[in-house]
């Protein structure tokens, strides 16, 4: 029997303010190179979608930029995808190691449905490096690695309904590293009504990315620095993509978009690059898209690091709105005026928040109730 955890209350949100992190019990390292040793029976395995066929039974996969070359027995950088006799399979299906009920708010997504809850479902693996990655246990394993359920697409979708939410996430670890689940997962939502968010680093190639948007409703795109030098350094990818991934979802699909970006203490503070990133935002992605401000918990390989000071966080929001940012936000934040909804015409507090919380609501439909300006957003 899946257990599937509430949504904690307001009074919780002290304790989980750093609460884009999950904990796991992990297996020892596990070797790269030698992966297909614990696929099982491949007949029962989910063929990746992506992916062509070469001499000597290698294959290259084609869902993120990485484009894996694999002789037979080896698993792609994102450690789900592995080549078993000439053909590419994913791990991650149906081995989540998350399943959890909590609010669209920790996406991060607060222009859609306000309030509302959802059906989160991470598996393990990661094609990034982060070397600050909060949820490094899981993210940096196996998906057989970790402590998981076995939970296929269908009931996924019945464990939703079962608990009266009308919308399933993939959120915690990284979605385009189970994409074949979640591609799968999302289609049975939609065939049954459910809405379907996603929270993803968008390091994804064209392709699957605008097949799989054609299921998913909204996307909160991490935007982790303004650099090659940075995602290089610091995720062990390219930057492009991401930038590439944003301008798709939002000017290239009916997905709704907002962006995170985790300010970290030495990597990422310098507020000239973070004012070149809120430009080129607003410029080629759009000032109504939200930005989140999220405040770093020391983790992974930074343990060493400080917590972001609310301060630089408040003074990031400031620079971004005066960039002609609409709506900034400050995350993993408690009760600080930051956190909540104005219209951006007046001025008006539309939604109050304490973190996560949605506390009150004062939005007409989709408007201001003062000034009755239109604000961008998902609100039925």
């Amino acid at each position: 029997m899946i257990q599937i955890n509430d949504r904690p209350g307001r009074r919780d949100f002290l304790g989980r303010v750093g609460a884009f992190g999950v904990g796991a019990c992990c297996l020892p390292t596990f070797d790269m190179l030698a992966a297909a040793a614990d696929v099982g029976d491949p007949s029962a395995l989910r063929e990746v979608d992506y992916y062509e066929p070469l001499e000597g039974n290698r294959v290259r996969c084609f869902v993120c930029p990485l484009n894996c070359t694999l002789s037979e027995g080896q698993t792609c950088f994102c450690r789900t995808r592995t080549n078993v006799g000439g053909r590419l399979v994913t791990r991650a299906w149906a081995n989540p190691c998350v399943v959890r009920i909590e609010p669209i708010e920790k996406t991060p997504l607060y222009h859609f449905l306000p309030g509302q809850s959802c059906l989160t479902v991470g598996v393990g693996g990661c094609n990034l490096r982060c070397v600050y990655c909060q949820n490094w246990e899981v993210s940096q394993s196996l998906p057989v690695q970790v402590e998981r359920f076995s939970l296929r697409p269908d009931e996924v979708v019945e464990a939703a309904r079962r608990r009266d939410v009308s919308t399933i996430a993939f959120n915690i670890t990284e979605p385009v590293a189970f994409l074949e689940y979640a591609t799968d997962i999302a289609r049975a939502a939609k065939a049954s009504g459910l809405r379907v968010i996603c929270a993803t680093a968008g390091f994804i190639n064209a392709e699957p990315l605008m097949a799989f948007a054609e299921h998913v409703d909204a996307f909160c795109v991490t935007l982790k620095g303004f650099s090659e030098d940075f995602y290089r350094n610091h995720m062990g990818v390219a930057f492009a993509p991401i930038q590439n991934t944003l301008k798709t979802i939002k000017h290239g699909t009916r997905s709704w978009l907002e962006i995170a970006h985790l300010i970290v203490p030495h990597l990422n503070e310098d507020l000239v690059e973070f004012r070149r990133m809120c430009a080129w935002i607003r410029d080629k992605v759009g000032g109504d898209t939200p930005l989140h401000l999220a405040r770093f918990t020391p983790a992974h390989k930074v343990k060493d690091y400080p917590l972001t000071a609310v301060d630089t966080l408040a003074d990031a929001r400031q620079a971004a709105l005066r960039m002609g940012l609409k709506y900034v936000y400050l995350a993993n934040v408690a009760s600080h005026p930051g956190c909540n909804s104005y219209c951006p015409r007046c001025g008006r507090t539309l939604i109050d928040r304490a973190g996560f919380d949605v506390l009150r609501t004062a939005m007409r439909g989709g408007s201001c109730p003062a000034c009755s300006a239109t604000i961008a957003g998902v609100w039925i």
